[in-house]
């Protein structure tokens, strides 16, 4: 593997992953995985069974199927540790090709049916996603070290500044993640679209738009899977300190435009707010999914205001400017408005949440008597109704609901339009009946190697090869199949059916 992109550790530690003895510098479980294989069957989940083509019932998996998806997970597995060891590629390939690992079984399968090379390619792909799992994420031993990393991750969120409109949208949507994190335990949750944008009191439209400029570019969250049916996405936590490309282009949606510098008159060319904020985090996901909070009614400003006040009262607009990253003039127009509503009162240039401001939520302000019980405020629901704002999360989760049984449907007749396979039995076991496939090209589209020539652009298709029998097979990173197992296993059922008919 000259080609290898990794530098290769000095040779007292390459020898630690060389043979059964050199396994005692990785974890007991990696080694015990490398060597017994996965007893415990914690990587055969879903290897041999799927959702058919109802997304309700589950269908079994043929034996060979199965059994590579489960060889592939324990592979992956194998690969994370050496990673988060240390370790490199060509160290990788000595442990799943060694004879006396059973945790290899699936690579040296690869190795016997299509040769070493094509072997040594695929461990080459699962240490490049290897690589980038650990690279992004954080190893956690316990349940308690995944609340710390919450923790700390809401330290974060809560001490960076969310400029703009935009962005304390971006902080509404992350700190729904966070909540969605905490329930799950761990920075790995699963979550809708439409359950998130229920979460955190927005729109789905605004929510892509946070996702795709704020908080993915950013590096606040990952999805790592697409959800489908009934199964919502899934996706990562990250801490903010790997912005991806394109962030430097967001930073002007976040400044403050109030007042335009003018380098004539050599005026500040840095953000109005402080580069560092101050809010709950927790008041906020309490209160931004109330009708009250909407973009129409008080808006994200006065959420991440209140935020700023309940960790401490009595600020001058000029801190909150910088606890909150609210502009000057959005401070005042929002204290205003919280004002009319008799939500904050201020004395001389100081503001303070009113006592009884947080009613309703299970929020107590700091200096409250902790004996004290208050019954729900009703005062919430009358500010959505002056701002016009009452019953849109109401409309928003009907909508929502009426949404998800449309695509069900959609689902359930997609499902009935696909033809069954025919299966004939013979002596005891099942032979597929291969149907007439519309997959067979002209010859003129065919290209030396084995691949296919685009008919519009003339050049090589990267991803179809053409089998044996003239047909189409298309590979993706999916396919846990070469393509000459693909075409070996088409010619197999060909050849179990002809003999059979």
């Amino acid at each position: 593997m000259t080609d290898s992109t990794h530098q290769p550790l000095p040779q007292r530690q390459l020898t630690r992953f060389r043979g059964p003895q050199g396994l005692s510098q990785l974890p007991s479980a990696a080694a015990d995985l490398i060597l017994l294989g996965d007893l415990t069957g914690r990587y055969a989940s879903g290897s041999y069974s799927r959702l058919g083509s109802d997304r309700r019932n589950v269908v079994l998996r043929a034996d060979r199927q199965g059994a590579a998806e489960h060889g592939h997970r324990i592979t992956a597995a194998i690969a994370c540790h050496v990673a988060r060891a240390g370790g490199t590629v060509d160290q990788l390939a000595q442990l799943p090709l060694h004879p006396e690992h059973e945790g290899g079984r699936h690579t040296r399968n690869i190795a016997l049916r299509s040769g070493q090379a094509r072997a040594l390619d695929y461990i080459r792909r699962v240490w490049a996603s290897a690589s980038d799992a650990i690279s992004s994420t954080t190893a956690l031993g316990s349940r308690h070290e995944a609340y710390e990393v919450l923790a700390a991750l809401r330290d974060r969120i809560e001490t960076t500044p969310w400029r703009g409109e935009r962005g304390r949208t971006a902080l509404r949507v992350l700190r729904a993640h966070l909540n969605f994190a905490e329930i799950a335990g761990g920075p790995l949750h699963h979550a809708s679209e439409r359950q998130t944008a229920e979460e955190a009191g927005v729109s789905r439209t605004t929510l892509r738009i946070v996702y795709e400029t704020v908080l993915r570019p950013r590096g606040w969250l990952r999805r790592l899977r697409v959800g489908h049916g009934r199964e919502g996405s899934t996706w990562y936590l990250g801490d903010g300190s790997t912005p991806g490309h394109g962030s430097a282009a967001l930073l002007s949606r976040f400044r403050s435009t109030q007042f335009p510098p003018d380098p004539a008159l050599g005026e500040w060319n840095t953000p109005e707010t402080a580069t560092t904020a101050n809010i709950d985090s927790t008041v906020l996901g309490r209160l931004m999914g109330h009708d009250a909070f909407a973009h129409h009614g008080l808006g994200s400003a006065a959420l991440v205001i209140i935020s700023a006040l309940h960790v401490r009262q009595d600020q001058t607009v000029a801190e909150l400017v910088g606890t909150s990253s609210v502009s000057r003039a959005t401070t005042y127009r929002t204290l205003k408005r919280l004002a009319d509503h008799h939500l904050v009162q201020h004395t001389g240039e100081t503001w303070t949440l009113a006592p009884r401001a947080l009613e309703g939520f299970g929020i107590r302000l700091p200096d409250t008597d902790n004996g004290h019980t208050t019954a729900p405020a009703q005062g919430w629901d009358k500010v959505a109704e002056q701002h016009g704002t009452w019953g849109i999360a109401t409309r928003r989760k009907a909508l929502h609901t009426a949404e998800r049984a449309a695509y069900q449907k959609a689902l359930d007749r997609l499902a009935e339009q696909c033809s069954k396979a025919l299966v004939i039995v013979r002596d005891g076991r099942q032979v597929l009946v291969p149907v007439p496939r519309p997959d067979e090209i002209p010859p003129t589209w065919h290209a030396p190697d084995g691949r296919v020539l685009d008919p519009v652009t003339g050049r090589p298709a990267a991803d179809w090869r053409i089998a044996t029998d003239g047909r189409l097979i298309l590979i993706t990173p999916s396919d846990q199949r070469s393509y000459d197992e693909l075409a070996a296993a088409h010619a197999e059922a060909l050849s179990e059916w002809e003999s059979v008919a």
